[in-house]
């Protein structure tokens, strides 16, 4: 069907088939025609007068042939907030030092629910989550259960009773047993009780309570565990996750690292998972700065140089990195990124995951997500594969079955780090050497997952991570959408519905920019939010990170959004903080600074199409009192000097990668 508008005589627009030629119009106004001849009449003022040609009955919206826009729209438009490790008393690290909540307390928690916490009070989220992971440990799996069940098993073995003679000894004695399991994971890298069959039970118990929590459209469950591979104290832990039912998750048993230790062996395992089952499953690498500079090495685990086919299995199996969680943000560090001001967050840099080696300085590329992605294209250029083309998430790793990620209601990693008036000099991380310890008033609150999808179902959650249409947040709900494409304009972004536009004329955050027009540069539209119950936002940044025709790479930061009527300068910086409103003796701040929301459309002012690159968007909260903080106000004791008295949470994006043709 054609239809002609015409004003005084004179054409005007022309539709035809759904698509609009508007004269005189801008692009974006010709882009709101497509939508059909309603849209185009009201682009006009009501007074014109328009002569039609053609029958409107037959096709009001010419895309669908439905009147309504939205019959058909499959994109994901949902944003859902969610956590991805997650640990009850079923593991080791957390039931031998006091956790007593059970998976069905950690499904009522995340649904809402008030529940009593493994110290006695009362705990509540703000709000719901839309999803969970249940991510037990895979080593020493039942172990912890079987001591308090006193498990003759376990007394008829040797290590085993001794653990459990210090497990009955009190707090101090729970903390030795521990510290016994850690020893033999760690240094010895032995399993004293794999024959007794302590595990069996447990994965095949705990599969269907899973299933009965999930509740497709309103909660999701999603099942897993760690593979906890800590070679001489450096942390290389994955989590796995499914993304089936019990029926199909049920045929496989957790993989520990006493029976493949090695990354390779654990891709190996997802492999056969999908091969034999139908199911699908991925391995999420956490905590690379506790590492020591193996988790993102240039290297394969086995010391020799990276190979196309270990990059290519890598980047098949390990499509996200966890990069903020309660034991440090590793999106990068002030060596690595002199520049960036905001780099300094949540660091943990000292050592590795044990306290038994100190950290060195060449260490820290491979151990932080940005100088991963770069040396990710580095490697892309070299091997014909990009082994880090990872998407962002953060998560809680939480041993107390209860996923709290506020400033305000942070309940600790550990049962004995529940909110008290003394839990922020206790040994995290102990060490022989000083300099290597870590305490609890260092632990972060963070962090969340944030997935973006059609509805609130396992499916579409696992896709979305798959997809790497997710990104972290260190724990506020922080809404942002970020799409980059070739063609966006300035004014794209005040459309009535530019996540149309930006799937329909681009890619989203985990996507690819190919077919790079000449002349031409990526453009990227961006919306961010501020979590409703929280803080206002100080600004929006781009983090462009490319590597040149020598091999060497590169990264910058723009700012694209701030508030409150800053300026952006010639070289891409707002250099005007944006204040404190914080009152350290309250625990209070006031969203009078701040906006509660940014966008913006950004082009690429130093694009060379010869470079391959990669784009996230970095969201930034306006200061506010960090946990321990609230601490001090709610029990009246000193602030920690060990960490800042505020935070400034935030968010970050998966990348938007670009690679140059051939």
């Amino acid at each position: 069907m054609r239809v002609t508008l015409t004003r005084g005589g004179a054409a005007v627009a022309v539709c035809d088939q759904g698509k609009a030629d508007v004269m005189g119009r801008s692009k974006t106004a010709q882009r709101r025609m497509s939508a059909g001849l309603v849209a185009a009449i009201l682009l006009f003022s009501a007074s014109d007068i328009f002569a039609f040609e053609g029958n409107l009955a037959p096709e009001i919206d010419a895309r669908t042939g439905d009147y309504s826009p939205f019959v058909g729209r499959a994109y994901p438009d949902q944003v859902l907030f969610g956590d991805l490790h997650f640990h009850t008393k079923l593991s080791f690290d957390a039931g031998l030092v006091g956790t007593s909540l059970s998976v069905h307390d950690a499904f009522r928690v995340a649904r809402g629910e008030k529940i009593i916490s493994n110290t006695g009070q009362p705990v509540q989220l703000i709000r719901p989550l839309d999803f969970l992971a249940i991510t037990e440990h895979a080593e020493f799996l039942g172990v912890a259960t079987a001591l308090k069940g006193s498990d003759p098993r376990l007394l008829g073995n040797e290590a085993g009773r001794r653990i459990y003679d210090q497990f009955n000894a009190g707090q101090e004695g729970r903390m030795a047993a521990f510290a016994d399991i850690i020893e033999m994971a760690t240094v010895k890298g032995v399993d004293p009780f794999a024959h007794l069959g302590l595990a069996d039970s447990i994965w095949t118990d705990l599969l269907p309570v899973i299933d009965e929590y999930n509740d497709p459209g309103t909660f999701t469950t999603l099942a897993g565990f760690e593979w906890t591979f800590t070679p001489k104290g450096d942390n290389l832990h994955r989590i796995v996750l499914f993304r089936d039912d019990a029926d199909t998750t049920s045929k496989v048993r957790p993989l520990s690292f006493f029976e493949a230790p090695d990354p390779e062996l654990l891709w190996d395992y997802l492999a056969a998972y999908e091969e034999s089952t139908g199911g699908r499953a991925i391995a999420v690498p956490h905590n690379a700065n506790m590492s020591n500079g193996l988790m993102f090495s240039d290297r394969m685990f086995n010391g020799k140089p990276m190979t196309r086919s270990y990059a290519a299995k890598r980047s098949r199996w390990e499509p996200m990195h966890e990069m903020t969680q309660i034991k440090g943000d590793e999106e990068t560090h002030p060596l690595l990124s002199p520049d960036d001001e905001f780099a300094n967050f949540e660091t943990w840099d000292v050592g590795n995951l044990s306290g038994t080696a100190p950290k060195t300085p060449e260490m820290l590329q491979y151990e932080y997500a940005r100088s991963a992605l770069k040396l990710g294209l580095k490697l892309g250029q070299d091997l014909g594969v990009n082994p880090y083309k990872f998407g962002l998430y953060g998560t809680t790793d939480a041993h107390t079955a209860i996923p709290t990620s506020r400033e305000d209601n942070y309940f600790g990693k550990y049962q004995h780090t529940e909110p008290s008036p003394d839990r922020h000099n206790f040994d995290v991380i102990p060490a022989e050497d000083p300099a290597l310890r870590i305490v609890t008033a260092q632990e972060s609150a963070a962090g969340l997952t944030a997935v973006w999808a059609r509805q609130n179902t396992r499916g579409e959650v696992f896709d979305a991570l798959t997809r790497k249409e997710a990104y972290a947040t260190t724990g506020s709900r922080i809404r942002v959408r970020v799409f980059g494409g070739w063609n966006f304009d300035a004014d794209d972004i005040g459309v009535s519905d530019f996540v149309a536009l930006g799937y329909r004329d681009g890619v989203p955050m985990g996507g690819d920019l190919t077919n790079a027009p000449a002349g031409g540069a990526p453009r990227f539209l961006v919306s961010a939010a501020r979590d409703p119950d929280g803080a206002n936002l100080d600004r929006v940044q781009i983090i462009k990170g490319w590597v040149d025709a020598s091999g060497k790479t590169h990264e910058r930061i723009y700012d694209v959004a701030v508030s409150d009527g800053r300026t952006i300068g010639a070289d891409g910086r707002c250099r005007e903080a944006v204040g404190s409103t914080v009152d350290l003796e309250t625990a209070t701040f006031t969203n009078s600074i701040g906006d509660s929301s940014l966008s913006a459309h950004w082009m690429d002012p130093a694009f060379d199409p010869a470079e391959a690159a990669f784009y996230y968007v970095r969201v930034l909260e306006i200061p506010k009192p960090r946990w321990t903080t609230h601490d001090a106000a709610f029990f009246n004791i000193p602030l920690p000097k060990t960490v800042p008295p505020t935070v400034q949470d935030r968010a970050y994006t998966s990348p938007i990668w670009y690679a140059p043709e051939g």
